[in-house]
């Protein structure tokens, strides 16, 4: 089997979010020191909470639904998420879809039937430095489908 999704899934979707918020609450906490000793808050914690509830959206949307893992297995793709595992054969896939604009890069698979992770699954691919063009993954993936389905 050959791993298609990236590695760098866990430090998106577990580690940066911690880092994110575990920042914005130490200048909350500064903001409220300095407001003890007589600062004016409002002037950090109003910016703060619009950077804690915009990371919120960008990460439920971009981060959040991706799965951990997802392996290629010849005729069938293995995903991976939450300690749950799922065999999809690529003749069950019905559409291969891509953001290139995006960090992190995404692919989503439409299935038939709707799995344990949901009719739509999304995964990271691996990064790349130049991002403008659809994945190679992607790509890869999309003709294997449509060959699949002819069979």
């Amino acid at each position: 089997m050959r791993r298609i999704s990236s590695g760098s899934t866990f430090f998106y979707k577990r580690v940066f979010p911690i880092i994110w918020f575990g920042m914005i609450g130490i200048f909350l906490l500064a903001a409220i020191i300095g407001a003890i000793k007589g600062a004016e808050p409002a002037f950090v914690i109003v910016p703060l909470a619009v950077l804690a509830i915009a990371g919120g959206f960008v990460f439920k949307k971009l981060l959040f639904d991706l799965v951990d893992e997802v392996w290629d297995d010849g005729d069938a793709l293995v995903v991976r998420n939450k300690g749950y595992e799922e065999r999809i054969p690529l003749s069950e896939i019905i559409n291969v879809s891509d953001s290139f604009m995006t960090n992190p890069p995404r692919i989503t698979l439409t299935v038939r039937k709707p799995t344990r992770f949901g009719k739509e699954i999304t995964f990271m691919p691996p990064i790349r430095f130049l991002s403008f063009l659809r994945h190679p993954i992607a790509r890869e993936l999309i003709e294997r489908v449509d060959e699949a389905r002819r069979r």
